[in-house]
């Protein structure tokens, strides 16, 4: 079949099997490696990308059934060499330790973000990461580092000085 994905704001159609994957249609067809695979079966959350403006965990939605879909993976946080703020507090917190499970961790992060803006709690992103796993046990910075980001984000932008 034919489908059209919106991937980091760029439309790409691909002509696929039914069954394909979305994070294999990420990987295979989009060359789009950030996004990792460590389970398959929905457990680990390596593989979470935003689609829609959700987290969503790619091996377990079918490329199919994301057809039309906006989807944003981690390469498409950063504006070229500007890190987004979640990506500059995990480095600035080092909320990472080998790095697998970072992407998954960051798309997360800024699902919670969008979600809970200010209002975010540390109990809160404990628990909405339980479906993300880091094997290097490095929570404690990666809660910190989300933390600092919601904060960062949810500051007023400085007002503008006018001359006079």
């Amino acid at each position: 079949m034919s489908v059209i994905l919106y991937v980091n704001g760029t439309p790409y159609r691909r002509d696929i099997e039914d069954r394909i994957l979305l994070v294999q249609f990420l990987r295979e067809h989009l060359h789009l490696t950030g996004t990792h695979v460590g389970c398959d079966t929905t457990q680990c959350g390596a593989c979470t990308v935003i689609m829609d403006g959700v987290a969503v965990k790619s091996c377990t939605v079918l490329a199919a059934s994301a057809d039309g879909a906006q989807v944003t993976t981690i390469e498409g946080l950063a504006r070229g060499e500007t890190l987004h703020p979640v990506q500059e507090a995990f480095r600035a917190h080092h909320g990472l330790q080998c790095g697998f499970c970072t992407p998954g961790m960051l798309m997360m992060a800024v699902d919670m973000i969008a979600r809970h803006g200010a209002a975010l709690t540390e109990e809160t992103v404990r628990d909405e990461l339980e479906g993300n796993l880091c094997r290097c046990t490095g929570y404690q910075n990666i809660v910190k580092a989300i933390m600092s980001a919601s904060a960062a984000m949810s500051r007023p932008a400085p007002a503008s000085k006018v001359a006079s």
